[in-house]
């Protein structure tokens, strides 16, 4: 019942900014101690087995902080802390701004679009910045909504948290970069693995808001095309529901990436009407989402 009323709570209030501009937001608490490990360790020989040991220092500190409350706390803490760390309202109130954004004027989206995206933005016509506002959309919703709904429901608070801090270290320092390619290597490989249910359980329920029995060998084949091994499942159904075309070439740094574009048969030309159109499948997945967790309730309670 906790794991119900959090996704309740969160697609009511979202992220309050009453609250949060006179608090740290735990996201805020997990990044900080993440740069205090890698201030502290980042540095020797060994690199790799540094991380290594920061990434199990935070999984047991998620592990023992989530344990703790719900010792104390019981279903207040699930409810609570649960609503705190799931993303769907904040989620979709960031996309939709882009749409409305992108309806003023490229340059209005382009700003939009550069608050949710890491890419350069600074050249984007309408349809690049349409489609990272929907390749955001896919993703972050398995990011921020199922897997951690997920990881919820499988091993209660302790298992939020502990994806929380593990996806939270992954934005980090798990990109290959010169500072984190083997600080930042046990980060990234185990929020992948924290991550391969969980993404292609959201392609499946994206997929099911919008049932397309022929298009799912489609997808799978799509979500192959992709450079993640799970961002391309969320984002190939993402793509085949709306008929688009996603990913593609991309700037990042100011150097091209030539990636694979996911549904390359899908019009090219996404608008604003497409991210709206996104932002309503990202309700209807959430709210069979929610319907499966009330059945599972039901037959086994949480």
């Amino acid at each position: 019942m906790g794991v119900i009323l959090a996704m309740l709570l969160d697609a009511v209030l979202g992220e309050p900014r009453w609250l949060w501009d006179r608090a740290p937001h735990p996201a805020v608490l997990m990044g900080r101690a993440i740069g205090w490990l890698d201030t502290r360790l980042n540095r020797g020989a060994q690199k790799r087995l540094a991380g290594v040991l920061a990434l199990v220092l935070l999984l047991a500190g998620a592990w023992l902080t989530g344990a703790l409350l719900e010792a104390l706390f019981g279903i207040l803490a699930e409810v609570v802390v649960g609503a705190i760390l799931l993303a769907q309202r904040s989620l979709v109130q960031h996309v939709a701004a882009v749409a409305d954004a992108l309806r003023l004027s490229v340059g209005d989206g382009r700003r939009s679009v550069a608050m949710i995206v890491g890419r350069d933005t600074a050249t984007m016509d309408g349809p690049a910045v349409a489609r990272a506002a929907i390749e955001s959309a896919a993703e972050n919703f398995s990011d921020g909504v199922i897997a951690p709904l997920f990881w919820f429901l499988t091993f209660g608070l302790p298992g939020l948290m502990i994806y929380k801090v593990a996806n939270t270290a992954d934005s980090m320092i798990g990109h290959r970069t010169a500072r984190h390619e083997e600080f930042g290597w046990a980060a990234a490989r185990f929020d992948d693995l924290l991550n391969l249910i969980p993404a292609r359980l959201t392609a499946l329920l994206i997929w099911l808001a919008r049932p397309r029995l022929a298009d799912w060998p489609g997808l799978i084949a799509d979500a192959r095309r992709h450079r993640s091994p799970n961002a391309g499942w969320p984002e190939a159904a993402m793509a085949r529901v709306l008929g688009v075309a996603l990913s593609g070439p991309r700037s990042y740094g100011g150097q091209m990436r030539d990636f694979a574009h996911v549904h390359p048969e899908g019009r090219h030309d996404s608008g604003a009407d497409d991210i709206d159109a996104a932002v309503r499948v990202l309700w209807r997945t959430w709210a069979i989402g929610l319907a499966l967790v009330l059945l599972a309730t039901l037959v086994t309670p949480l």
